[in-house]
């Protein structure tokens, strides 16, 4: 009997992912409030979430460094969603050329394979060198990152389109972009999607990191201007909304997958 109710229970929970993420949640902040109560005569350092939330309220009605909180997220946004976009754009049109193209998926083969390895990081000194400390160098970060695996998913999306779909649509006679926009771009699509969320992730680490260094706003400005003062409440203000706002970028893009591409996995 004690069986078939936990068997019951589990079934339940299984159905009901959203609950058993926002348990899991409540957990995690328990074990984090006991553990800083714990910890407070030990580490001064460590910040449960009861402080961190009055920091966030300080940041929010006073701003850091003289800017208002939602100036620094704002220029995040700004920074990463431009090169994110850019970046999406130029990748998928590279990527469906690839895809359709073997002369120009050879010929780009070598390219991507040279700067795959290579993380997005090891770009921020050469980028400042070129185009200086301004926000044009951050966007081009970002732009690089995200077209990067976004063209990549793409040509194996377009790849990925099982000919004999191919050469049925053909035998109806359709045009040549007719074939792409009822056949070739919906099999295609969950691979663009994949990209797309693997970029925009990255976009937003990589904007971070590229405010690390000569920025005068933004998260990763606060993140390093904090750590630098030992102000260890903003510090870990930064890095809970770097989090968060990854987390809603995340949940977007899984919104926008489940309306328009509905019929992926199915």
């Amino acid at each position: 009997m004690m069986r078939t109710r936990l068997k019951q229970a589990a079934n339940a929970l299984e159905a009901r992912p959203a609950l058993v993420g926002t348990m899991s949640t409540l957990l995690l902040l328990i074990i984090w409030s006991i553990w800083a109560r714990e910890t407070e005569t030990m580490h001064s350092s460590f910040v449960g979430p009861l402080e961190l939330l009055y920091q966030v309220y300080l940041l929010a009605t006073q701003g850091y460094g003289g800017t208002p909180l939602w100036v620094h997220i704002a220029t995040s946004l700004f920074r990463a969603g431009v090169g994110f976009i850019a970046g999406a754009i130029v990748g998928i049109c590279v990527g469906v050329a690839m895809g359709y193209n073997r002369i120009i998926s050879s010929a780009l083969a070598p390219f991507f394979s040279f700067i795959r390895p290579i993380p997005p990081i090891a770009y921020i000194p050469l980028v400042i060198l070129w185009f200086g400390i301004g926000e044009f160098s951050k966007i081009v970060l970002i732009f690089l990152t995200s077209f990067l695996y976004v063209a990549l998913n793409t040509a194996a999306g377009v790849r990925a389109v099982p000919q004999d779909l191919i050469r049925v649509a053909r035998t109806f006679g359709i045009s040549n972009f007719r074939l792409f926009y009822a056949v070739v771009l919906p099999e295609a699509l969950p691979y663009v999607i994949v990209g797309l969320k693997v970029a925009l992730a990255l976009s937003w680490a990589v904007v971070v990191a590229a405010e690390l260094v000569a920025a005068q706003a933004g998260l990763g400005y606060l993140i390093m201007d904090a750590a630098t003062f030992f102000r260890i409440p903003d510090l870990y203000v930064g890095i809970v909304l770097i989090g968060l706002i990854g987390l809603l970028l995340e949940r977007g893009l899984t919104m926008f997958e489940r309306r328009f591409v509905h019929w992926s996995g199915k």
